[in-house]
């Protein structure tokens, strides 16, 4: 992947894409979208990110398109537990990087062709995080 690629995509999401789909996301308006809370690695404030989520029964799984690169994953990575809000309400869960998963299998059973090809399109390192939120 290009750097310059990456770092476009980068800001074209962060600046543009994010702002409007966490408020949504917030408010509990936007279908497979969940605002996701992480602990800084470094600074231990808390962090809030928009991702999409599919969720089966108490488990959530989401495709990091940018994988370890996204400052999120690399926050599971030191802490784990995080916060999910999700239909106007928070739920705390553990997160689990599943480096051995297929990614794009795993993608494929959201059955939603949008987030689908945004991943594919923009996505430069798919990997797989499961979500167990405590119901």
């Amino acid at each position: 992947m290009d750097e310059r690629k990456f770092r476009r995509i980068r800001f074209v999401q962060r600046h543009l894409v994010n702002p409007p789909a966490k408020a949504l996301a917030w408010l509990g308006l936007t279908s497979g979208l969940v605002l996701l809370e992480t602990t800084g690695r470094r600074s231990g404030r808390r962090r809030r990110t928009v991702v999409g989520m599919h969720v089966e029964g108490d488990t959530g799984w989401v495709i990091a398109e940018h994988g370890r690169r996204a400052g999120y994953v690399r926050n599971i990575e030191a802490h784990p537990e995080v916060r999910v809000r999700r239909r106007r309400r928070w739920i705390d869960a553990r997160a689990t990087l599943l480096p051995d998963d297929d990614a794009e299998a795993r993608l494929r059973t959201f059955h939603r062709r949008s987030h689908e090809a945004a991943v594919h399109r923009f996505g430069t390192d798919p990997r797989t995080i499961r979500f167990d939120l405590t119901p």
